[in-house]
């Protein structure tokens, strides 16, 4: 037999005569529901909650096989008295189904104690097989969900069913280890990229061994994380007691998925998605300094006097990050010419004209994309900076000494050396030129490899400038060629039957012709591309060692700081835009909008510009700002495995892709710009509007500029988001609502806002995550820890849109955002009233409340000042 203590949390209400019971029974697992089963339901009066003081009234049992064989499967039982001698009431128990959920069925329960009738919300501990929501694809990601489902009134007095879902998902942990795994690799190639710089003067060999610690450093630390996050088991979420543990500090914190579904009579089943978080932010590391926005900004004002101290050249943030781009784009380019090279000399050899011009149509265009990257002026001053840093370096003002008579001899005598351009390699018109032999070839086209910059030389700044430039000149040598030999197969192809003969007899062609006249060019390209990357590289590579060496007095903790709140970041929008693809897959015109403009993503922010959350929030702002360098590509995964499921991230700390598996029947309907890999973009927006206590000081007596900043900068990047969907997408691809308002009076009434000065304006909000619901978009709600705040926002939205779209009664508004609420208490998301958010890091206690209320001393500044004196001397007593 169950009764409701044993298998969940009991529910009351006090004060009514009409009383909406919160919290039903829960059925876990261990115990299944079987038609034999029992259930017993006992009803009690209770006089003070506080003192635990209750009358029992009555009980009544009922069997499950009662309940599914009675007529309209409805039963009617007498609630009997402790010693069952008088019936105190009835009780009414009925079945209902929920939409298309096969195994989600519920039992709705309603009592009638003394003409008293009340709802009892009941709920579920675990998904099932047949779970719509939680099916093979969803539970691959998604564990641990935990239903609920309530029933409520519309206007017309009918019955809607409500069912909330929360679920943990897998990626709080997994896209955290593939990042430290990839900032491990990434660090270590940048080390070996040091190494590899050659000789330096002892002052830069001595700062690029420091540096090199530094990133060894990094590396062991990133190391032991990764080690021990390997070890854990258990839930798939980071709760908020652990924010003070180091090798958790890459996990994002309470990370959970929100999904309520609503089914409604005559009416199609509609649902809405959440994701709760907490505020992506260094926690661990604290907030004596400030957040990121704050670090960064004072990093770079010390920087320039940090450059002239070790002699560095300083480079601002934007050319900083044009080196990371441009070794990003070597990197990738580079292996793929090779590639390229070597697929038409392949098709030379086979003589396949149709495979000979598309590889070299996509030869010209890689190639063309690598000479553009290295055309800038940074790539130039560097290889000038580096030929400085090298020994016996010698400037133009010095007088120039020739070198020794032996280093005279073994100087290579290249023609950028003697003055002669290499211009030899270029092929100015192929049909005045008469097929030359291997020989005459290979000493027109091919450049010497050379070393870097000759350490011994006067540096000669039109040297790259020539070196540069025979890059395009090899590709047009090799294009020229290809067309010639296409033409004489033209030719050939339109000769008379007779001269064909005649060309067979007397042709000395072998097959292989075509392939040992395009080697040398070809071998040429390479050569030069390999040549001008390596000597790109290593200017590069200086640049950021520059940086790094004016890094130095502060290590890599600002770098370490932004990794650690990009990871939290980035695991919340991998579940966000998961749940929101796999919802979304049999959508034309979301898939249509998907590919052709892409996302929003609105993070929803709750924290106060006060104390330490004015850190969060600076730390926050930054890790979202920085998934604009993430893009997602969907892949046909290789099974059904959930393994196979998971997502893939790759790339570096300045772009990221995430690769997001479907199963093969997914795969399959989504249009072919998706099945071809295309990048898909993501448009984060950030709106902050605080709502506690410490934003009300703040407002009061301190700065919210930060907030409004915020605000505005990320209204105007939604406005221009909004701007391009409407030019490239119909609105018929955009989800349908009942109110009746358009998005871009939503966008103006949003702009107005964030302009005028409102205390705690939570319109800001609404409007936002209105829009966003519009657009197709992704929501997340955050505060300190996703408990507290989060949950009084999560519910109110929800019974904001079981109003307006799901005519909600208003005399039930209030009571269903109760029952919301109290359930989430009951559970234990929400169970600390006392603000445990306020509360110590280091000891997990919720901080001490003083007895003076903040809204009288908010009265009189006088007050609070004897508030504050007051609470100091509390504090100094309490900790000594």
């Amino acid at each position: 037999m169950y009764s409701g203590l044993p298998c969940g949390p009991h529910s009351d209400m006090l004060g009514t005569r009409d009383p909406l019971f919160l919290t039903g029974v829960a059925f876990p697992p261990q115990c299944p529901i079987l038609e034999e089963t029992v259930i017993k339901l006992s009803v009690y009066d209770v006089k003070d909650k506080s003192a635990n003081n209750s009358t029992f009234l009555g009980s009544a049992t009922f069997s499950v096989a009662d309940l599914l064989k009675s007529r309209d499967q409805q039963i009617s039982l007498n609630l009997r008295s402790s010693d069952d001698l008088e019936a105190v009431g009835t009780v009414v128990v009925s079945r209902m189904k929920m939409g298309e959920i096969e195994d989600g069925e519920v039992d709705h329960m309603a009592t009638d104690i003394q003409a008293q009738k009340c709802a009892l919300v009941c709920e579920s501990l675990h998904g099932t097989t047949n779970d719509k929501d939680y099916g093979p694809l969803m539970s691959a990601l998604f564990k641990n969900p935990v239903c609920k489902v309530y029933r409520f009134q519309t206007l017309d007095s009918k019955w809607m069913l409500v069912r909330e879902q929360m679920a943990e998902s897998t990626l709080s942990f997994t896209i955290p280890k593939q990042l430290i795994t990839l900032h491990i690799q990434e660090d270590s190639r940048r080390i070996q990229e040091l190494k590899d710089l050659g000789e330096l003067s002892p002052h830069w060999d001595n700062l690029r061994r420091e540096v090199i610690s530094r990133y060894d450093q990094v590396i062991r630390s990133y190391q032991e994380t990764l080690e021990e996050l390997d070890k854990l088991t258990g839930p798939s979420f980071k709760p908020s007691c652990s924010k003070a543990q180091k090798y958790l500090e890459f996990i994002p914190i309470n990370l959970h998925t929100q999904r309520m579904r609503v089914t409604c009579p005559r009416k199609t089943d509609a649902f809405y998605d959440i994701i709760t978080v907490g505020a992506p932010a260094a926690h661990f590391q604290g907030f004596k300094s400030g957040g990121l926005q704050k670090l960064l900004s004072r990093y770079e004002s010390e920087k320039k006097s940090y450059s002239t101290a070790y002699q560095c050249i300083y480079y601002s943030p934007e050319q900083t990050a044009k080196a990371r781009e441009v070794l990003g784009s070597l990197s990738e380019l580079q292996p793929l010419i090779s590639s390229l090279a070597d697929r038409l000399l392949q098709a030379a050899q086979q003589r396949s004209v149709d495979a000979l011009r598309d590889t070299l149509k996509s030869l010209a265009e890689k190639t063309e994309q690598f000479v553009h990257a290295l055309k800038d002026e940074l790539v130039k001053s560097a290889l000038l900076a580096l030929h400085a840093a090298r020994p016996g370096y010698i400037s133009k003002t010095q007088t120039h000494t020739p070198p020794p008579l032996h280093l005279q001899t073994e100087m290579p005598q290249t023609p950028s050396h003697t003055g002669a351009e290499p211009d030899a390699a270029v092929c100015i018109n192929m049909d005045e030129v008469q097929t030359p032999n291997k020989e005459e070839q290979l000493a027109a086209v091919t450049l010497e490899r050379q070393d870097s910059i000759p350490h011994y030389k006067e540096y000669d700044e039109e040297e790259w400038d020539r070196v540069w430039a025979s890059v395009a000149k090899s590709l047009n040598c090799v294009i020229a060629l290809v067309d010639k030999l296409q033409e004489q197969d033209n030719n050939n192809q339109e000769s008379t039957p007779d001269q064909a003969l005649a060309d067979v007899i007397t042709s000395h062609n072998p097959t292989g012709e075509w392939r040992e006249q395009l080697s040398p060019l070809v071998a040429s390209l390479k050569e030069c591309v390999t040549e001008v990357g390596d000597r790109a590289q290593k200017s590069m590579t200086f640049i950021l060692l520059q940086e790094a060496v004016c890094s130095i007095p502060q290590g890599l903790f600002l770098q370490q700081r932004r990794d650690v709140v990009f990871s939290q970041a980035l695991s919340a929008l991998a579940c966000g835009f998961v749940m929101r693809l796999y919802a979304g897959l049999e959508d034309k015109g979301f898939l249509q909008q998907l590919h052709l403009v892409g996302l929003v993503a609105q993070f929803e922010s709750l924290l106060s510009t006060y104390s330490e959350e004015i850190g969060m929030l600076e730390d926050m702002e930054t890790g979202i700002s920085d998934l604009n360098r993430v893009t997602f590509r969907i892949t046909e995964a290789k099974s059904d495995d959930p393994a196979e499921l998971q997502p893939v991230v790759s790339g570096r700390r300045d772009y990221y892709t995430v690769e997001i598996p479907l199963p093969q029947q997914s795969f399959q309907i989504i249009p072919p710009e998706l099945q071809e890999g295309k990048p898909l973009q993501i448009f984060p927006v950030l709106f902050n509007v605080g709502i506690n206590e410490q934003q009300t000081i703040a407002e009061r007596f301190g700065d919210i500029s930060l907030q409004e900043r915020i605000n505005q900068r990320n209204f105007e990047i939604l406005d221009g988001y909004f701007k391009t969907l409407s030019d490239k997408v119909p609105s018929e691809c955009l989800p349908c609502f009942q109110t009746q308002m358009d998005v871009k009076e939503l966008l103006e009434t949003l702009g107005q806002n964030v302009v005028t000065k409102k205390r705690k304006n939570v319109e800001i909000l609404w409007l936002a995550g209105t829009i966003c619901r519009r657009l197709n978009g992704i929501r997340f709600t955050s505060c300190k820890s996703a408990k507290d705040r989060t949950s009084m926002s999560v519910t109110l939205e929800q019974c904001a849109l079981l109003r307006d779209e799901h005519q909600l009664s208003k005399d039930y508004f209030i009571r269903a955002l109760d029952c919301m609420r109290s359930s989430r208490l009951a559970q234990g998301e929400a169970a600390q009233w006392d603000d445990p958010e306020a509360g110590s890091v280091a000891n997990h206690k919720p901080a001490s409340r003083h007895f003076y209320p903040i809204a009288l001393l908010l009265v009189s500044s006088h007050l609070l000042v004897v508030w504050l004196i007051l609470s100091l001397v509390f504090l100094l007593a309490k900790y000594q």
